[in-house]
């Protein structure tokens, strides 16, 4: 049976016990920052078990991709690790329990019309205390009892938060997979036989700060299956990679790298890395993760690199991963499109990464080299563990190079060291990744408030309506007076609750001798608006009639910079390419803010095309159509959807003529004349991969352009010239201040010229070394540099010192003659002493070396220092 298969029967089946389909996450967690990545089928879902939201059903079943990385080096030496790999998962919020589950599992498992596993080959484990499970599994479905386990470990528990105990289900692969007779070949045990397959927990405690467990309110059904081990029994293959989930990309592979697969131990580890490897690069590039030196993507540009490095173990000494891109496409693309539609782009990063690491990995020759020699010059053969590590972590260098290149020179590399490098560096990571968040205690004053609440705003911003909950200090109240700072739920209202970017409206609901003043609007659990207002005047109560009263302008300003957002979506992917993506947004009243995939920087000819592409939208006049339609129907329109967002199944349309479709929520003008003016006021960087921009219109747009006209007619006043002249006076004055410049470098080398004629008859000689250790006159370090060559050429063997003070900071400068070099004078060794003696550091290099000092008064210590130095080592030459 294909894995696309397994996958299918998985919705099919729990899509029939009536489980609504979620689609998979993107990888990266959308709100919630206690995640580097999406490691688990339940983890996009936490929102739904901590009760922030309520699902509209209760049911839910999954297919989620997933990153977990905590086991790297395991991967490929090993059967089964992974870094990325699908859980498949069924899900009860507050509805069914532990016998629902327990009897579908089985049928599922044991139904010819699903998966038809043999019912003798299946056992599970328990947890010891949870009596209800065990008698499920032993009198209803029938499992014999010597096939059910009790084990402590089956209590699923991340700390404080819902927590319960768990079923695990494991299958019998039979006796080449390990000999029943070994005392850990059982369900549980360390063994290749009994695989499992699935894990039911059962979320019916939850677990206090005081460390004492309470029954939830809602209990809960969190389950999780591996498709990859699914396949890997269901095909009666060895391992998972040898499914068709992975087959395809190590033939790929092995054509590429001309070896076979399955002949030679350490070239199928190399293969199965490769594989894996570009399965998680791919699906995190194109969920927007761009290689990096921090977060994840420091994680995939690691990742890709280690899949190279094997590569070379097998032979492949160019990029190549980025061709394997289209397989892991022809795998996945049925229920991941993602990863077809955005093949070209996913290859491109890959691409430039790879080229970008084989020109590291020559970098990291060059280092080695000198590594090798400064070793050499201490009298060691040993290249130094933190050295190594230093190559490894910040350069990307492999430590197995970093050891045949050692060997190769007749040297070794301090493991130990390395090691105790790379120990020190996780122990970092996981105390940063102690605060994991985990899900939040269920309940809440509005965890199970479910009167409704009518949004009317997308056509009135003036409402009557009656106040139905009030919120104060976490409970729920039916009076408050003057000062106190509430939630208020309505039964309608025009105002708009922070989504999709989207900020939540201000304005005031006035009653019967009281007034509240709205300072942002959110969404409750069961999906109502929440008013955050401070009571300015009188007492309220549940039940009164009031006005509800957004704040026109306000409104007025965000959706015309909502719209323009839309817009510049749309000329983004115009101008840059369909691979821009949204990757975050800001709607307020005074600014957007848009964050983009984009791998690279934007010229300034393609912010202007940018600019210009949606004011023309916006002069053209276009009307803004809004409808509500099926979500296949938009999709076939071609409406995008927007990172992060979940939508039903019934979405909203935002149409611009035929230049934008998106799905969409939130509020828009009727017209893009509306608009009036778009601004561009910045781009930016701010990550690998991402970049962002920001904008104004309307009002805002004209006062910005207003401030640049001010700041225009300042430079004009102080260039005495009128605004069309300012940039042939700039210009001007650049060439006037190049010129000089040129003169000031003709007068310095003459001056120069000047000081080092005076110097040359103070130097000293002792033997056959002349050494002139002087304090001068020099403004810069250039120009200290200029006296010291006219003195080289001057005094063709010596040694020669220079100090200046500048701004109460020294420069100090030495060079050596190459004959002086070869007799052992260092110019960097001697510069490095003078500037420690004022409290400075420098050096470079035999013949010439700078440094610089804090400590101007001690300048000629320092100087009479470094000629002693030179005299004494003359003394003993």
């Amino acid at each position: 049976m294909k894995a696309s298969e397994i996958r299918s029967k998985w919705l099919s089946f729990f899509e029939s016990k009536r489980h609504h389909i979620e689609p998979s996450a993107s990888l990266v967690p959308h709100n919630d920052p206690s995640l580097l990545w999406i490691n688990a089928g339940m983890a996009p879902l936490k929102p739904y078990f901590d009760g922030r939201v309520i699902p509209d059903n209760p049911r839910i079943t999954n297919s989620q991709k997933c990153i977990r990385t905590n086991d790297i080096e395991n991967v490929g030496k090993t059967r089964r690790h992974h870094t990325f790999f699908e859980m498949l998962g069924n899900f009860s919020i507050g509805d069914y329990f532990k016998e629902e589950v327990i009897t579908w599992a089985w049928e599922f498992l044991t139904s010819k019309e699903w998966i038809g596993f043999d019912p003798d080959r299946l056992s599970v484990t328990v947890y010891p205390e949870d009596e209800e499970a065990y008698k499920y599994w032993n009198e209803k479905i029938g499992l014999p009892a010597e096939r059910i386990y009790k084990l402590d470990e089956n209590f699923w528990d991340i700390g404080e938060g819902p927590c319960g105990p768990c079923t695990e289900i494991f299958y019998d692969r039979g006796e080449k997979y390990g000999d029943l007779n070994d005392p850990e070949c059982w369900p549980g045990g360390e063994n290749e036989r009994f695989l499992e397959v699935w894990n039911l927990v059962f979320s019916q405690f939850n677990h206090n700060k005081d460390g004492s467990y309470t029954p939830l309110p809602n209990k809960n059904i969190d389950t999780g299956a591996g498709l990859e081990r699914f396949a890997s029994i269901l095909q009666d293959v060895d391992s998972n990679f040898d499914t068709d989930l992975f087959i395809p990309i190590i033939e790929r592979t092995c054509e590429i790298a001309g070896v076979k697969y399955h002949v030679n131990d350490e070239h199928d580890v190399a293969l199965k890395v490769i594989a894996d490897h570009i399965r998680t690069v791919a699906f995190a590039v194109g969920d927007g993760v761009m290689p990096s030196n921090e977060g994840r993507g420091y994680i995939i540009r690691r990742l890709l690199r280690r899949a190279v490095r094997y590569g070379k173990t097998i032979g492949i000494d160019r990029p190549f991963l980025y061709e394997l891109t289209s397989v892991v496409g022809e795998i996945m693309g049925v229920y991941y499109p993602e990863v077809v539609d955005k093949r070209e782009f996913i290859e491109r990063v890959i691409r430039t990464e790879e080229e970008r690491f084989h020109e590291t990995l020559s970098d990291g020759l060059v280092m080695l080299s000198d590594l090798v020699a400064t070793a050499r010059k201490s009298g060691t053969t040993e290249i130094g563990g933190e050295d190594a590590f230093r190559l490894y972590d910040t350069y990307g260098f492999p430590f197995d190079l970093t050891e045949d290149f050692a060997s190769e020179n007749g040297m070794t590399v301090d493991r130990e060291g390395f090691d105790s490098a790379m120990e020190a560096q996780r122990e970092r990571a996981r105390a940063a990744r102690q605060d994991t968040g985990g899900m939040n205690v269920q309940g809440g004053p509005l965890a199970d408030f479910t009167v409704k609440s009518e949004f009317v705003g997308y056509n009135e911003l003036v409402t009557e309506a009656q106040i139905t909950a009030i919120v104060h200090e976490d409970s729920l109240v039916d009076l408050v007076g003057e000062g106190s700072r509430v939630l208020v739920l309505l039964d309608r209202t025009p105002f708009y609750a922070e989504s999709g970017g989207q900020i939540g409206d201000k304005g005031t609901i006035v009653g019967n001798g009281f007034t509240l003043q709205v300072e942002d609007v959110t969404k409750a659990p069961h999906g109502q608006s929440v008013h955050h207002a401070v009571v300015a005047s009188g007492t309220v109560r549940t039940g009164e009639t009031v006005e509800a009263v957004v704040i026109r302008s306000v409104r007025e300003d965000v959706i015309k910079n909502h719209t323009a957002t839309h817009l510049l979506h749309k000329a983004l992917k115009e101008v840059l390419g369909d691979h821009v993506n949204q990757a975050g947004s800001l709607v307020q009243a005074d600014r957007l803010r848009f964050d983009f995939s984009h791998f690279g920087s934007i010229t300034p000819e393609e912010l202007t095309e940018i600019e210009r592409k949606v004011n023309e939208q916006i002069w053209i006049g276009t009307p803004v159509v809004i409808e509500s339609k099926p979500i296949a129907e938009a999709k076939a329109m071609g409406a995008m959807a927007l990172f992060g967002e979940k939508y039903g199944d019934i979405v909203r349309v935002v149409q611009v003529g035929t230049y934008s479709i998106e799905l969409c929520g939130g509020c828009h003008v009727a017209n893009t004349s509306q608009i009036g003016m778009f601004k561009l006021v910045s781009e930016s960087g701010i990550g690998s991969g991402v970049r962002r921009i920001e904008a104004v219109t309307g009002r805002h747009a004209y006062s910005y352009m207003e401030g640049q006209l001010d700041l225009l007619k300042q430079a004009s006043a102080l260039l005495k010239a009128s605004n069309n002249d300012v940039p042939k006076r700039i210009e001007a004055l650049f060439a006037q201040v190049k010129e000089l410049g040129r003169e000031n470098e003709s007068l310095q080398a003459k001056l120069s010229r000047i000081e080092a004629g005076s110097l040359e008859q103070n130097a000293k000689t002792v033997g056959d070394v002349t050494v002139l250790s002087a304090k001068v006159s020099a403004p810069t370090m250039d120009a200290l540099r200029g006296i010291a060559d006219e003195l080289k050429a001057k005094l063709p063997s010596a040694v020669i010192i220079l100090g200046a003070v500048q701004e109460d900071k020294v420069s100090l400068v030495a060079a050596v003659s190459a004959d002086l070099v070869k007799k052992g004078f260092h110019a960097g060794k001697i510069v490095k002493e003078a500037a420690a003696h004022c409290g400075g550091s420098g050096g470079g290099r035999p013949d010439m070396a700078q440094a610089g000092g804090k400590d101007a008064s001690k300048l000629d210590e320092a100087l009479k220092l470094a000629e002693e130095l030179v005299l004494n080592q003359s003394n003993v030459i």
